[in-house]
C-alpha cells in the first residue's frame, strides 16, 4: 500500500486568499506547489503569454535562425528530421509551417521507429545529400548524434540541432563531467552547460517554437510578412507547442504551465483541418480541454501511428488543408490507437506475469525481457508496470539487430546517469531522469539487469509510493465555487498534479458498478454526521475488490453490491469534481486511494 503524507508547508493562507479573493484552501494548494510570493502566485494563477521567456536567451538560438535566414534567400533545400512521438510530430510540423509560409525550400522526414530507430543515422543522411539537401535541421533529436553530425559535416552539409534531452557527458579523472557536443553548425538545447535559459523543463516542439520565433522576427525585418501575419501564425502554432508539452509528459510549471494553459483553449478554436479532425474523431468538437484529454485521448492516437505504422502519417494529417484526407487519416489514427490498447494490454499481462513468477519481483530495478513484443509499446508498458511496482523499470523486446527498450522511472532514481555508468552495454541509448530508451546485444540483457541491481542506490523506502495529500478535508466543506476555484490551478498533470484531499470514517453504503467493460465503481457514501455524497471509483476494481474481502469479508462485498447497505469503513483521498447529467450539475469525489 502507497504511504499517505499530508503536505504541511507553512504560509499565511488567510492573507494570501484575501488578497487574491480564494478560498483559503486553494491557498494550501498552491503552496504546496512551491509557488511562494506575490508575483509568483500572480503568474501561476493568472500568467500570461506575455510572460513567457525570451527566446534569444537559448544558446545558439540567434545563431541558428540567422542561418535559416541565409539558407531561405538563398533558396538552399533544408530538411528537417523529427522523431515518431508527439513531441517529435509537433516540433517538425511547427518547424515546416513557418519556414514554407515565408517561402523556403523545405521538405521533412521522419524516421521509421522499427527500420531507421531513434533520431539521425546515416542512411537518413546520404538520402539526404543524394536529394540534394544543404541544411539539415533537426527537432527533438540530435544532441547526442555526435558520429552521424560529423558524417554529415564531412559531406559538406549545414547541421542545425533543436533538441531538449540530456547532452552526453564524459566523466573526467576527477569525477566533474565534461559535455560531448555534436559539432553541429549550431546547437539549440536548453539543457546545454552555460545556456541562461530560466525554463530548462521545455520540450522538443517548444524549443522549435521559440527558435522559429526569431527566425520570424527576422523575417518580418526584410518584410516578407508583416507582424500581425506573424503573430497570428505564433498564436496557431502554439497550439502544436501545447499539444507536445503535455504529451512529452514535461512538468507543467512555470512556462510550461502557461503555454499549456494558452495552448490548450488553441487547440480548441484551430483553424488546422488535422487538429479538427483528431478532435472530431475522438467526439471532444466544442468540448473543454484538458491536460487530460491530450494526455489520455488525442496524444496516444498520434504516437500509436508512431509505434505501429509510420509517424508520417500524423504529420501529413497536420499538413494538409484538405477536411476530407484530415478526417480519413485521423479515423486511421484513432483506429490503430484502439488496437494499440489491446496489445498493451496483453503485454501488461504478460510482463505482469514474468514479474510475479521469477525472482524478478525481488529486483530494485525491474529489467522485463519480452522477446514477442511489439517494440513499440515498450515504454507504455515500462509505465504501467512502474505504477504497479513504484520501481525503476526497464522493457526490452528482440528486434532486428539484438534488443531494444525503453524505461520509467521513479523520483528516486536517475535513469539517463545509471545508464551512462554502463553505456559500454549498449548500442545506442538517451533519454533523461524519468524515461530513457536503449539498443544492446542480446547477450547483456542479463548483465545490464545485474549492473542496475548491484549499483541502484535505491532504499526500501524510495520504492514505496508517496500520495501527498493537499488537504485533510471532510467532503461537507466542499461547495460548487470550491470546485470552480479548483480549476484555476489548471492544467494538471506532471508537477502540478490535480489536487487531492483526504478524509477519515467514510462509511461506503451502496455501489454499483458501471462501464462498458465493467470498469467503474459508483457508490453512495456518507461521512460520520451522515451526509451522503456521490463518490467514484476509476482504479482496478480487482485490487479494489480484493482489499474490501480482505478486511471486511465478502458478506459485506456483497451487501455493497446487493439490496442492503454495507457496514464498510474507510478513510479515503478524493478529489471533487462536478458532474452535469442532462444539464443538471451534482458534486461528486473520486476516489484516488483507499485505506482501513
Amino acid at each position: 500500500m502507497a504511504k499517505w503524507m499530508v503536505s504541511a508547508k507553512k504560509a499565511d493562507f488567510k492573507g494570501i486568499a484575501e488578497k487574491f479573493g480564494i478560498d483559503p484552501v486553494i491557498a494550501r494548494i498552491i503552496r504546496n506547489r512551491e509557488v511562494v510570493g506575490d508575483a509568483a502566485i500572480e503568474k501561476f494563477l493568472h500568467g500570461t503569454t506575455a510572460e513567457l521567456y525570451e527566446p534569444s536567451l537559448l544558446r545558439d538560438a540567434e545563431k541558428a535562425a540567422d542561418i535559416l535566414v541565409e539558407k531561405t534567400v538563398k533558396r538552399s533545400c533544408i530538411r528537417v528530421i523529427g522523431d515518431y512521438d508527439i513531441d517529435g510530430v509537433c516540433a517538425t510540423y511547427i518547424l515546416t509551417a513557418v519556414l514554407e509560409r515565408c517561402d523556403a525550400l523545405v521538405d521533412a522526414v521522419i524516421p521509421h521507429r522499427i527500420t531507421d530507430g531513434y533520431g539521425l543515422n546515416d542512411r537518413l543522411i546520404e538520402e539526404a545529400k543524394e536529394a540534394g539537401i544543404d541544411t539539415i535541421l533537426t527537432c527533438d533529436n540530435g544532441i547526442a548524434a555526435l558520429s552521424q553530425i560529423a558524417f554529415a559535416k564531412e559531406l559538406g552539409m549545414t547541421v542545425i540541432v533543436t533538441d531538449h534531452h540530456e547532452v552526453p557527458y564524459e566523466v573526467q579523472a576527477d569525477g566533474s563531467r565534461r559535455e560531448t557536443l555534436p559539432q553541429a553548425d549550431a546547437v539549440v538545447d536548453p539543457k546545454r552547460e552555460g545556456c541562461p535559459y530560466p525554463d530548462k523543463g521545455i520540450c522538443g516542439a517548444v524549443t522549435a517554437y521559440k527558435l522559429m520565433e526569431l527566425y520570424l522576427r527576422r523575417m518580418c525585418e526584410r518584410e516578407v510578412l508583416s507582424e500581425a501575419e506573424k503573430e497570428t501564425l505564433l498564436s496557431e502554432l502554439l497550439a502544436f507547442a501545447a499539444f507536445a508539452t503535455v504529451g512529452d509528459v514535461m512538468e507543467l510549471t512555470d512556462e510550461n504551465r502557461i503555454l499549456v494553459r494558452y495552448g490548450l483553449r488553441r487547440i480548441e478554436e484551430s483553424a488546422n483541418p488535422g487538429l479538427r479532425a483528431l478532435l472530431a474523431v475522438n467526439e471532444l468538437t466544442e468540448k473543454r480541454l484538458t491536460g487530460y484529454h491530450i494526455g489520455f485521448v488525442l496524444g496516444p492516437c498520434l504516437n500509436a501511428t508512431g509505434r505501429l505504422d509510420t509517424a508520417a502519417r500524423a504529420l501529413a494529417m497536420f499538413r494538409t488543408q484538405d477536411e476530407g484526407e484530415a478526417l480519413t487519416i485521423a479515423g486511421e489514427l484513432k483506429a490503430l490507437n484502439d488496437s494499440r490498447k489491446e496489445m498493451t494490454l496483453q503485454g501488461t499481462e504478460q510482463a505482469i506475469a514474468m514479474i510475479e513468477e521469477t525472482p524478478l519481483k525481488e529486483d530494485q530495478v525491474l529489467v522485463v525481457f519480452l522477446p514477442d513484443c511489439h517494440e513499440s509499446l515498450a515504454g507504455i508498458i515500462a509505465g504501467r508496470i512502474r505504477e504497479r511496482y513504484h520501481k525503476p523499470v526497464f522493457v526490452l523486446t528482440r528486434a532486428e539487430e539484438g534488443v531494444k527498450g525503453s524505461g520509467r522511472s521513479i523520483e528516486a532514481y536517475h535513469m539517463y546517469d545509471k545508464m551512462s555508468e554502463c553505456k559500454e552495454l549498449f548500442t545506442k541509448y538517451g533519454g533523461h531522469k524519468m524515461a530513457a530508451g536503449v539498443s544492446m546485444p542480446e547477450e547483456n540483457v542479463d548483465a545490464f539487469r545485474a549492473y542496475l541491481n548491484a549499483h541502484s542506490g535505491l532504499s526500501p523506502e524510495d520504492l514505496v509510493e508517496v500520495i501527498h495529500i493537499d488537504v485533510p478535508m471532510p467532503m461537507s466543506y466542499v461547495t460548487t465555487e470550491l470546485v470552480r476555484q479548483i480549476a484555476l490551478l489548471e492544467p494538471f498533470g506532471n508537477g502540478n498534479p490535480k489536487p487531492v484531499f483526504a478524509q477519515k470514517g467514510i462509511r461506503v453504503r451502496r455501489g454499483r458498478i458501471l462501464g462498458k467493460n465493467g470498469n467503474v465503481g459508483k457508490y453512495r457514501v456518507a461521512d460520520g454526521e451522515g451526509r451522503e455524497y456521490d463518490m467514484m471509483y476509476f482504479g482496478d476494481l480487482e485490487r479494489w475488490h480484493d482489499f474490501l474481502t480482505e478486511h471486511f469479508g465478502q458478506e459485506e462485498l456483497d451487501r455493497l453490491y446487493g439490496a442492503g447497505s454495507s457496514a464498510i469503513v474507510i478513510s479515503v483521498i478524493y478529489y471533487p469534481d462536478i458532474n452535469v447529467y442532462r444539464g443538471v450539475e451534482s458534486l461528486q469525489m473520486v476516489m484516488q486511494s483507499y485505506a482501513v
